[in-house]
């Protein structure tokens, strides 16, 4: 499982299943009147509200991180289970409003004293709607607002070039390297050998266009840069993006699919970038 696939969305929805944990363990429900010498009930003193709120809420959080941890999502009759999670906070939430109006309890577990009044909803009760809600809203949103689709874990950036001289890094063809004799891949704006701005000594060259891409079966793995934010599909077609590559970031174009590049991205995630138009290679 990968960690840095997930988004800001997740870790609502990790913090939500934390909050809703320590809920469970909060009173049930309240009574005006009764002794400090009674212990009322937790969430875990009720079945109902354990399998549909507490139970139902953490594995729903779990479907959807595991989920988005995977680098193919398995599919259970035709849904993904990061579906299938979301379907589970919907349905905590939903339970947990019903058990706010209609608190689960009685009079049994006090001693049937007529002065304690109706039970009411407790903290941990009132906690685990807040948590619910927060996990079916994000879990919900997060396909929908940019801003969770954000990266939670920030990928690391292309190491910065060494100096003259200096030893080469380990990783096959990562732009941040320099190459023996001082030579190292450009960066994004960068001009590269045989272009204006070479190093002392080198023959100026005239501009060249771009040159066409090379036929599929001559095709060799090169690090590439987006000019801007452009989704990454999944390669069996789905029209749903896995990922967004980021300007100012390297990424391995892997292998090359009409006009379309199958890329890698920095935490291992492969994927179809459909559109290629001015695309600088390192």
């Amino acid at each position: 499982m990968n960690i840095r696939s997930l988004t800001r969305g997740d870790g609502v929805v990790i913090g939500a299943a934390v909050l809703l944990l320590i809920a469970s363990f909060l009173d049930l429900y309240s009574f005006d009147n009764v002794p400090d010498s009674v212990d009322l009930p937790s969430l875990w003193g009720s079945g109902p509200v354990v399998f549909s709120v507490v139970l139902a809420g953490i594995i729903g959080a779990a479907l959807i991180v595991v989920a988005r941890g995977l680098p193919q999502v398995p599919k259970i009759a035709g849904l993904d289970l990061g579906q299938f999670g979301a379907a589970f906070t919907v349905f905590a939430a939903w339970s947990a409003l019903g058990n706010i109006f209609d608190v689960p309890g009685g009079f049994d577990n006090i001693g049937n004293n007529a002065d304690d009044g109706a039970p009411s909803p407790g903290i941990g009760l009132i906690l685990a709607l807040v948590a619910t809600l927060l996990l079916a809203a994000a879990a919900l949103a997060t396909p929908l607002v940019p801003a969770l689709k954000g990266a939670l874990i920030p990928a690391p950036r292309p190491a910065a070039p060494q100096p003259y001289g200096a030893q080469p890094p380990g990783g096959y063809g990562y732009p941040g390297a320099q190459q023996p004799g001082g030579y190292g891949h450009p960066q994004p704006g960068q001009p590269g050998p045989g272009q204006p701005g070479q190093p002392y000594g080198g023959q100026p060259q005239p501009q060249q266009a771009q040159a066409p891409q090379p036929p599929a079966g001559d095709f060799s793995p090169f690090w590439f840069a987006v000019p801007v934010p452009r989704p990454l599909f999944a390669e069996d077609g789905s029209p749903t993006p896995i990922a967004e590559l980021a300007p100012g970031t390297w990424y391995l174009a892997v292998e090359q699919r009409g006009a379309a590049l199958v890329a890698q991205t920095q935490d291992g995630r492969r994927g179809v970038l459909q559109d290629t138009s001015g695309i600088q290679r390192g």
